[in-house]
């Protein structure tokens, strides 16, 4: 059994799937990761056209993280899981993931085999196949 799993969460049916699984295999611990990379020039384009966006895109992105955190911790709730944790942390996706589970002294991963992706995940790879190559922890794969 596992005792601390991590389920990086980004909102996506893929990691609601991971969730479901990983609460089905919780015996204590469960903790949600949800990750936000920092705006990049595009992004902070779109910002001129749309004046009524506060300032810092980066705040308006970790705000947004946040609520995708918690909505996990409401299903991983509803799923049977007794208070689940959940951290919001900035950085590139899949070693953000990795890094933490391994601070974390975290059992298990599991990932949703499809998350919310990107244009450069189309053309680099998934997160899900990033993490599975370079976490040191079991990586499940939903």
């Amino acid at each position: 059994m596992f005792t601390s799993i991590l389920v990086p969460f980004d909102g996506s049916q893929g990691a609601e799937a991971a969730l479901a699984k990983a609460a089905e295999l919780c015996g204590a611990g469960l903790t949600l990761l949800t990750v936000y990379r920092h705006h990049s020039l595009l992004e902070a384009s779109m910002h001129m056209v749309r004046p009524d966006q506060p300032d810092d895109l980066d705040e308006v992105m970790r705000g947004h993280a946040r609520e995708v955190a918690e909505r996990g911790k409401v299903l991983a709730a509803e799923g049977g899981v007794s208070n689940p944790r959940a951290f919001v942390k900035a950085g590139p996706v899949a070693r953000t993931i990795t890094g933490f589970a391994r601070e974390h002294g975290q059992d298990l991963i599991v990932i949703g085999s499809r998350g919310l992706g990107s244009l450069e995940g189309a053309l680099l790879g998934s997160v899900s196949h990033k993490v599975t190559s370079l976490a040191e922890t079991p990586v499940l794969v939903v």
